[in-house]
């Protein structure tokens, strides 16, 4: 199998690309490094079935070149992360559904089957839990830049289906729900390797909002087992599948555990959502997915504990800061 993975450069897409070529498959990854990073692949690029291109998939010529030479598309290429959303509205949007436009459209006219990585996000502020993937989607107003995500990824979805609906493009979409684990970074706003690299350096644990706010946080490697195993599968086909853990926590008792895990001396200080983000910023109280579809579709859950997540992000970071500070000058 030959594998193309747009975002392959990126936290998910580098360990997808990391489980692919494990099963033997070529892999062509094609990354604009605008949130990815060749460091993601730094470990990988001596394998001889990798090739990278460092573009946009927005260059179409290339684009329609890797997937004619692709089995099968993984669309990890995305705007990721609340401050770039919040930051870069103009951004997100366009690279969001462009982007998801130009590939279909090329995927189509080749019969190639794609992964679509979409977000819990697409959900907004529905208070009905656990989120099943036929529930509504309710959005704030267009006037908060924070929806925009999530109304961009939510037609994403409503262009892959009518794709698959109309020129039977076989396509798959997945909801996923706080990813984490090595190598993601926190520049973006993600929560867990912001306090880990706060507890870890002795800075305080900023928790926004009240930290009532509840997740739940999927393992990347049980993340990219579910991806593999909805492509392995033919009744996944034009279907939209909630990717994640379903164990919920608050952010207030995260920053407590990464505490504890990392034996920090660190204190917890809580800054308002205003002063974190913007002027009436929305969130949301609970973001809890069912995992049925999931189950019954692949016969897979994930369920890498918490702590062992924690241990395993501590343990990345620490490596990687040995490793610069003993970097010749």
């Amino acid at each position: 199998m030959v594998s193309l993975i747009t975002g392959g450069a990126g936290f998910i897409g580098s360990h997808l690309a990391e489980a692919l070529l494990l099963r033997g498959d070529r892999v062509i990854i094609l990354d604009d490094l605008s949130t990815g990073s060749v460091d993601n692949l730094r470990h990988l690029r001596a394998n001889g079935a990798l090739q990278c291109f460092f573009d946009s998939v927005m260059n179409r010529h290339l684009l329609a070149e890797v997937i004619d030479e692709s089995d099968v598309v993984y669309h990890l290429a995305a705007a990721v992360g609340v401050r770039r959303i919040i930051e870069s509205p103009v951004r997100t949007i366009e690279t969001n559904v462009k982007g998801t436009e130009v590939v279909l459209e090329a995927a189509a006219k080749k019969r190639k089957p794609v992964f679509i990585a979409s977000t819990s996000e697409v959900y907004g502020k529905n208070h009905k839990v656990p989120f099943s993937e036929e529930d509504d989607v309710t959005l704030g107003p267009t006037v908060k830049s924070r929806w925009s995500y999530a109304a961009s990824k939510a037609l994403d979805e409503f262009l892959a289906l009518a794709y698959w609906k109309e020129k039977r493009l076989p396509v798959v979409m997945g909801r996923l729900f706080n990813t984490v684990g090595p190598r993601q970074t926190g520049r973006y706003g993600m929560v867990l390797p912001t306090f880990v690299t706060q507890a870890l350096t002795g800075q305080p644990l900023t928790v926004f909002g009240t930290g009532k706010q509840s997740r739940c946080f999927g393992y990347v490697g049980d993340v990219v087992e579910a991806i593999l195993k909805l492509m392995d599968k033919d009744r996944a086909v034009g279907e939209v599948v909630n990717i994640g853990n379903d164990v919920e926590i608050t952010i207030e008792d995260l920053a407590l555990l990464v505490k504890e895990r990392t034996k920090s001396a660190s204190t917890v200080c809580y800054v308002p959502y205003d002063e974190a983000y913007e002027p009436g910023f929305e969130d949301m109280a609970r973001r809890v997915p069912s995992l049925e579809k999931l189950m019954r579709l692949t016969d897979f859950r994930p369920s890498t504990p918490l702590p062992v997540i924690i241990d395993s992000v501590a343990t990345h970071f620490a490596v990687r800061t040995a490793v610069v500070q003993t970097a010749p000058a």
